[in-house]
């Protein structure tokens, strides 16, 4: 196959081993590589009753089939392993250098089992791999980790590293590369500081070879001009994804004090124009990206002064109208402090703005906080509650559990006021405001996850997709964001859409928002790039059967349809004001049309023998032992 690194790095921290194996070359036709990939090596190789901060949990880092390509936006590379916030499946994503730097080196992916008796960093120059003491940098943050790596392994290596907060195990550390790129959700920074590794540095001098180079360049430059001239692209450019600030507000879907509501009076401070206009450094690229969501940002002066990669949208939801905070230069210093310590910004905000909504009840006082005031958009305490979580420091220990383990450990009646499903923080989607990302929190794989089904084609006025996708006999109803109809028929399909484009290593901007490219384009580009011969439906049926292992990975482990689920403050509570005043989530009707869709058990919600015989998964059906 071409367009490899053509090699998977086997790590075992236990015994100091390192192994490098051939690519399975079957495996790809059945699940791709990339998300795909790992969701087959993890199901086989992480006991069912295993410990997310144990040995026995495996961490993967993969690359996908064309990271590292000229296809637009071709820079991802996925991380899993079992969620140590949530207890099932968990997975994140990252753009920036560092994976298709790792296919320069000749590997494609690397498998970490074990725990290292001692920190270490795994140190990669081509062929020349080796587990490193890393005693004299653990406790390095993630910038200064970056400089004594660079400084030591030279400015062309890429880093991908933890800070403190994956040392502390924070159940949702972030793991960092390129400096502030982050994969953030389902703290698998904390897998990785269980396990004791510090750091991967990657330097590779080789070459990806293309399967078909006469119409390699020629067919990747339609790809560009197809990226260039869509609309969405000038706009993305220039902003990131700051102004869907402005974007959500006007729909009713910006999550403001702890999703009380889906409005914030104060938007305008917090806004993707006050960035731009008085914050902005720069634009900056990721490897082949034309969309550039990725910037610089500065405060120049006063106690959030600071210059660094910029936060987008669902930091300025999570850290901003989610605790109410309308200080914008503190919502751009609480992010720098994520990427600093290496923390997820959505669960971030999303356990301290239950802190906060708690204390505004009255159920949680100075004396549980130590005399922190956390009254709503009290920015000062936002801050000094991001330092303490990371270092877990005095009530920052509790918070660094994340919102629903805390609330166990408090009570009081403070559980109501988690948003989360299965432990994980919802994002800054306010679902009543959009029905479709309602269902998609309810059923992604991680736990409450806006990214894994994506589907925005509703949100933003997508008309002529759906009705490419979908068919004409679903309109207007699909189209219409407020109505639950046909809604599980498109997160089912965005689902299975979602998952190749992490098995390919693209960027869903592009693919998902703007719909630019959708199944041909990535056939093409697999054809050009890797000379793999795959159609439209047997990548659709790819895709399914990944989200079906998926599925079995949180079945061994009691998830089922009563976990499929939302707070209900959003499906018994309607919207109290706003665009979507009065609307709440109809659950129930989206999930029974969402498992018939997938050829699922109504009742338990779990894949039927059928389905499962019929994406070959048999085999994994057999060893869960619940069918």
């Amino acid at each position: 196959m071409k367009g490899i690194g053509g090699e998977v790095l086997w790590v075992d921290l236990t015994e100091q081993e390192i192994d490098a194996q051939p690519i399975d070359e079957s495996m790809v036709n059945k699940f791709l590589f990339g998300a795909g990939f790992l969701s087959k090596v993890l199901f086989d190789h992480i006991p069912a009753d295993a410990n997310p901060l144990s040995s026995e949990n495996v961490l993967g880092i993969a690359t996908g089939l064309l990271t590292g390509s000229m296809f637009p936006q071709a820079s991802r590379h996925l991380v899993a392993a079992l969620s140590p916030l949530t207890g099932i499946w968990g997975e994140s994503h990252a753009a920036g250098f560092w994976g298709p730097e790792l296919k320069l080196a000749g590997y494609d992916a690397i498998i970490f089992k074990g725990i290292s008796p001692e920190p270490v960093y795994l140190n990669i120059r081509d062929d020349d791999v080796a587990l490193v003491d890393a005693n004299n940098i653990w406790g390095k943050d993630v910038f200064e980790t970056d400089e004594l790596l660079h400084k030591r392994h030279g400015k062309k290596c890429r880093i991908l590293s933890i800070g403190p907060a994956g040392e502390n195990l924070v159940r949702f550390a972030a793991i960092m590369n390129d400096r502030d790129r982050a994969s953030a959700r389902s703290g698998l920074g904390a897998v990785m500081g269980s396990k004791k590794i510090k750091a991967i540095s990657v330097r590779g001098t080789g070459k990806i070879d293309v399967a078909d180079p006469d119409n390699y360049l020629k067919e990747m430059d339609r790809f560009h001009k197809r990226m260039l001239d869509n609309p969405f692209t000038p706009e993305r450019a220039k902003y990131g994804t700051t102004n869907l600030v402005e974007m959500m507000q006007e729909i009713g879907r910006l999550p403001s004090y702890n999703f009380r509501q889906g409005v914030f009076d104060e938007y305008e401070k917090i806004s993707g124009q006050k960035i731009h206009d008085e914050h902005l450094v720069k634009a900056r690229a990721d490897w082949c990206c034309l969309q550039r969501c990725g910037r610089v940002t500065t405060v120049r002066e006063g106690p959030y002064k600071y210059t660094g990669g910029a936060p987008e949208f669902e930091t300025q939801s999570s850290l901003g109208s989610r605790c109410g905070n309308e200080n914008v230069e503190s919502v751009l210093f609480g992010h720098h402090l994520a990427n600093k310590y290496g923390m997820d910004t959505i669960s971030l905000g999303g356990t301290i703005s239950w802190a906060m909504e708690a204390w505004d009840e009255g159920l949680l006082t100075e004396e549980d906080t130590e005399g922190i005031d956390l009254s709503w958009g009290n920015d000062e305490a936002i801050i000094e509650l991001t330092e303490m979580i990371a270092h877990r420091e005095g009530f920052g220990d509790l918070l660094a559990e994340g919102s629903a383990k805390a609330a166990e450990e408090i009570g009081r009646g403070t559980e109501k006021f988690v948003m989360a499903v299965k432990k994980q923080e919802i994002a800054g989607q306010e679902p009543r405001a959009q029905k479709s990302m309602g269902l998609a929190a309810a059923t992604a794989a991680r736990g409450a996850d806006h990214l894994y089904a994506f589907p925005v084609l509703d949100e933003a006025g997508f008309d002529d997709e759906i009705r490419e996708r979908f068919g004409e006999e679903y309109l207007p109803e699909m189209t219409d964001r407020l109505n639950p109809k046909y809604k599980g028929i498109m997160v089912k399909e965005c689902e299975d859409y979602m998952v190749v484009v992490e098995s390919v290593g693209l960027c869903k901007y592009g693919t998902q928002i703007p719909p630019e490219f959708y199944y041909p384009a990535v056939s093409k580009a697999l054809q050009i790039h890797n000379g793999i011969e795959l159609s439209e439906e047997q990548l659709k049926e790819i895709g399914e059967r990944i989200v079906n292992i998926n599925r079995l990975f949180n079945a061994m482990r009691g998830i089922t349809r009563k976990d499929d689920s939302l707070p209900k403050r959003l499906t018994e509570q309607a919207a109290p004001t706003g665009p979507s005043k009065g609307q709440t989530v109809e659950l129930d009707d989206m999930l029974e049309e969402y498992y018939e869709e997938r050829g699922w058990d109504l009742e338990s919600g779990l894949p039927t023998r059928e389905t499962l015989r019929r994406l070959s998964l048999e085999e994994e059906m057999e060893r869960t032992g619940l069918w």
